[in-house]
């Protein structure tokens, strides 16, 4: 018998939800498909007006954190007519880049990072950041879909002077069906529920700590409701948001995610609670 036998397990990914439903029902679960992520709008103007910024005054030091958003910028200094003048203003600057998608889009672009994470993660950024003082520094910080809140706190206590070069905004899922997981998670009518981005992680507790809820739903993942990350990234954005308890996969797989739920509970049932990253 599987360890997700009879467990009814909340999807917030709105992408590949019948895929990862599939998934859930071969371990035995039963999946409750309840999308926490909306759409991310990126404001192509805006982001124009940040680069022809960027161009202007240049930056001491460049921070990319996803490939699509470095992508993204490349493409919107393209459409103005700017895209060797962008690549020359990172080429003067250093480039600090978080994982592999980045780095190997940087390479098409003949860039190599100054600095690079060793894991992934905001927090191997952050660690790869620390020998180098920042204090007064220009930082032009790319970010896509996840606000980093704690990135954006740590340059400003190393005095660095930080400016956004993507600016977007988050059309938000639908309301009513947030409203239902949050009371599904506060009545224990869920035992998991699984974040395949940080978005999901961050708009699930950011509208609970609108409705005043955010104390229970935090107490909620403490005890009864499996938190289930897809990989390290959107494990630290959940830990980031107060949930401790966070189960996550070695490999970023949503079938390796599933897994890992399944081996969790196996290793409840004998006693030895496993499966934490």
């Amino acid at each position: 018998m599987s360890g997700l036998t009879g467990k009814r397990v909340a999807l917030t990914g709105p992408r590949k939800a019948a895929e990862l439903s599939v998934i859930v029902e071969k371990q035995g679960g039963v999946p409750l498909v309840r999308p926490a992520q909306g759409t991310i709008a990126v404001e192509r103007e805006e982001v124009g007006r940040e680069i022809v910024k960027l161009l202007g005054q240049g930056a001491d030091w460049v921070l990319l954190t996803t490939g699509i958003g470095t992508e993204l910028l490349y493409q919107a200094a393209e459409s103005i007519g700017r895209a060797d003048d962008f690549v020359e203003t990172l080429r003067r600057a250093k480039i600090a880049a978080r994982g592999y998608k980045t780095v190997n889009f940087l390479k098409t672009l003949g860039l190599t990072p100054d600095v690079r994470d060793d894991d992934g993660t905001t927090e191997g950024l952050m660690r790869a950041l620390s020998p180098y003082d920042l204090q007064g520094k220009q930082v032009a910080l790319q970010l896509y879909g996840d606000p980093a809140p704690r990135l954006v706190g740590w340059l400003r206590e190393r005095g660095a002077m930080d400016f956004e070069i993507l600016p977007y905004r988050h059309v938000p899922p639908e309301l009513d069906v947030v409203d239902t997981l949050l009371a599904e998670i506060l009545r224990g009518d869920v035992d998991a529920v699984t974040f395949t981005s940080t978005p999901q992680a961050r708009f699930l507790m950011t509208y609970a700590r609108e409705r005043g809820l955010a104390p229970q739903v935090l107490d909620a993942f403490r005890g009864p409701v499996v938190a289930v990350a897809v990989g390290k990234v959107t494990a630290e954005a959940l830990r980031e948001e107060g949930i401790e308890r966070v189960i996550a996969p070695e490999q970023e797989r949503m079938g390796s995610m599933i897994v890992s739920l399944t081996r969790y509970y196996e290793s409840v049932e004998k006693g030895s609670p496993d499966g934490e990253q």
